[in-house]
């Protein structure tokens, strides 16, 4: 699953990476959670916006909101079978931009939180889909899941599970609804080992109040952990 992700490039980067401005200046994020409201890209009209949403899907027929929190991951083999993601899937794909996730390793202690990225550093987009939800108090919701899929070669040894990360070359056929299903599908597969690094980091991050640049510090020792 992704629980955690960062956001800290500076908006002439990501203006460069994802072809659309509008990022707030100083907003930086080590520790993005679910329930948070951040930014994503959709379609709207059949241009690329900027929208910020909450992470944690409500589906549009839902009874109520809280059903949120339990959604912020989508698994990408049954985006189709499930009907909480099954409409989102076909009509509203969007691409969640971070530079960075944590995954935690299960071991004899406490778990260890590793950081993963690209090696060159450079920010990414993950496969999202958002909803709207619009409840009987006329309360609205527009929120979003981050689709995951299972983990290749170098986040193996530490989680099952890592997001899909979208080739940038496949951006537009992602968040385009009219896009052949099959060529959509083919997406969904985990990103290569060998663009990506991990390493240890404090377990800081457990605490979700935690967010600042320390956060991605790597540890000497995969044992190493500091209090937080």
């Amino acid at each position: 699953m992704c629980g955690r992700y960062t956001l800290a490039s500076a908006p002439a980067v990501l203006e460069q990476t994802f072809g659309i401005g509008g990022w707030l200046a100083g907003f930086a994020r080590y520790n993005i959670a679910p329930s948070q409201v951040v930014p994503v890209i959709r379609l709207s009209a059949e241009e690329p916006e900027l929208a910020w949403l909450v992470w944690g899907l409500v589906p549009h027929w839902a009874k109520e909101a809280k059903t949120g929190y339990s959604m912020i991951n989508a698994r990408a083999e049954t985006l189709e079978k499930k009907p909480a993601f099954r409409s989102a899937f076909r009509r509203q794909r969007c691409l969640v931009p971070a530079d960075g996730f944590y995954e935690w390793k299960v071991t004899a202690g406490p778990k260890q939180p590793y950081y993963v990225g690209l090696k060159t550093g450079e920010p990414f987009g993950m496969a999202g889909l958002w909803e709207h939800w619009e409840g009987p108090d006329q309360a609205v919701i527009e929120s979003f899941t981050i689709v995951v899929t299972q983990a290749n070669e170098l986040l193996c040894p530490v989680h099952e599970r890592m997001p899909v990360i979208v080739p940038a070359a496949d951006y537009a056929m992602w968040l385009d609804a009219k896009a052949e299903v099959q060529s959509v599908r083919s997406l969904l597969a985990p990103f290569p080992s060998e663009a990506m690094r991990r390493y240890p980091v404090s377990t800081r991050v457990n605490n979700p109040m935690a967010d600042d640049p320390g956060l991605i510090g790597e540890l000497s020792a995969p044992g190493t952990r500091t209090a937080g």
